[in-house]
């Protein structure tokens, strides 16, 4: 049996039941024929959002798991490999929601941009897919950032991974600012005109919807 977790997604419960799942003890259950009806996929889905798989031929009623194995090829275990991913990316699209940041005070700040601007996440890397921006309609400049990072990348002896938000600040103020508890300079960013902030409570929503705010401003000069 195959177990794992699909990477930024959140599960929504009553999307597996409309889907067809069962739940019994905790568990939510579902199968269904593929290969022609040769083998039978089996789902289970964790309340937490783990995934267990498991392929059954119905002939031998033994497990099959050569999908499984990278280098195996043919016709046949090709077409199994196609149908069982099929059916976890329509489970994944339909039963999961996308959640990139997870952090309480991530969301509140979230909101707080949608509400304040109307303006949404900007995901603009591939290959950092839980780094992204936000910035102004108007001209297009950036005015914050959802990045995550190292704890160790902003000089705390850690290398737990955190949820970090990046502000403009005006130059002359940055020295006060970031002698201050629980404020850094700009990850990534220029250190001159940027700071970073931790999403993790340390700084009251209030105080970092006052620096949003004045990094709206900053990015219209």
């Amino acid at each position: 049996m195959m177990e794992f977790e699909l990477k930024n997604k959140k599960l929504n419960t009553d999307n597996l039941l409309l889907f067809g799942f069962t739940l019994n003890d905790g568990i939510y259950t579902y199968s269904r024929d593929i290969a022609d009806g040769n083998m039978k996929l089996k789902i289970a889905v964790k309340t937490d959002g783990r995934i267990l798989t498991e392929i059954i031929d119905s002939g031998s009623e033994e497990e099959y798991v050569l999908h499984l194995v990278p280098n195996s090829q043919g016709e046949f275990v090709g077409r199994v490999r196609t149908e069982y991913e099929a059916v976890i990316n329509e489970i994944s699209e339909k039963c999961y929601e996308t959640e990139i940041f997870k952090q309480a005070q991530s969301k509140r700040i979230i909101e707080f941009v949608r509400k304040e601007y109307d303006d949404e996440l900007e995901f603009l890397w591939k290959k950092f897919d839980d780094n992204a921006i936000w910035r102004r309609k108007d001209n297009k400049k950036w005015y914050g950032a959802i990045l995550t990072v190292s704890k160790r990348k902003l000089g705390l002896r850690s290398d737990d991974m955190a949820e970090i938000i990046d502000l403009r600040i005006q130059p002359e103020l940055m020295n006060d600012l970031i002698a201050k508890k629980n404020y850094y300079p700009g990850w990534h960013m220029n250190k001159k005109h940027w700071f970073t902030v931790i999403l993790d409570e340390s700084v009251p929503d209030e105080k970092l919807f006052e620096h949003i705010r004045t990094s709206y401003v900053l990015a219209k000069k």
